[in-house]
């Protein structure tokens, strides 16, 4: 089997059903991320058994979904049958999946210490050293709120938002709204002379990011303060 796709497989009253799909996008179809079941199939084709290519019969599909529409079915087998993962696309899966644990945990924690985000790669070691299980089918924030936990065992962590209070000059205000969507705009004030100040709120560990990006859209003339951190 190609590692491009999976079977999704629901069984029902002694029939099987199953129906080709990408692997990440059906999973992240069944935990309510992606909404478009056409963005998950790679075929529209519905089987009894894949692997050989054998359709299973519209008399089945009529009896145990209602219809006999492609789309309709295969939404429901995606959403209420189970993923058939080969090892090779697993093993994929749980290092995106890891990838996507230490990416949270650097944008949202970091060293009380320091005040400044672990590395990424600081992250990975810890994990390792806790042993910290990945599940490829389990959803990510949920994970990293576990590894988290786990980590503070062996790494100084602790989760921080950053209230940032950011006053742009009229010359860039058509920067206004890539700069209001580099994190929770609280508030927003415009001055007469078309200037602005936002109130922004950043995970802890993507503070320097953000304030690097905001100095790039006004060539370091925003005056940026930080009024809150928590």
């Amino acid at each position: 089997m190609s590692s491009k796709y999976v079977i999704a497989r629901l069984e029902a009253g002694g029939h099987r059903f199953e129906v080709l799909v990408k692997p990440e996008e059906a999973w992240e179809f069944k935990n309510g991320k992606s909404k478009k079941i056409e963005d998950v199939l790679v075929s529209e084709e519905i089987y009894k058994d894949a692997n050989k290519g054998l359709r299973a019969p519209e008399s089945a599909l009529k009896e145990f979904f209602g219809t006999t529409d492609p789309i309709s079915v295969a939404q429901q087998i995606v959403l209420k049958g189970e993923l058939q993962l080969t090892a090779q696309q697993r093993q994929q899966m749980v290092e995106n999946t890891r990838k996507q644990i230490v990416n949270y945990i650097a944008r949202n924690c970091v060293d009380p210490k320091t005040n400044l985000p672990h590395p990424p790669t600081r992250i990975e070691l810890a994990l390792s050293q806790v042993r910290f299980a990945v599940n490829p089918l389990k959803p990510v924030e949920e994970q990293a709120l576990e590894a988290i936990k786990a980590l503070r065992t062996v790494l100084p962590l602790k989760t921080s938002i950053a209230e940032l209070e950011v006053r742009v000059p009229a010359a860039f205000r058509k920067h206004y709204n890539q700069i209001s969507q580099l994190g929770n705009a609280k508030s927003t004030r415009w001055e007469e002379d078309g200037s602005f100040t936002v109130v922004l709120e950043v995970p802890g560990g993507m503070k320097l990011d953000v304030i690097s990006k905001i100095n790039n859209f006004t060539h370091g003339q925003a005056s940026i303060k930080e009024s809150n951190t928590r």
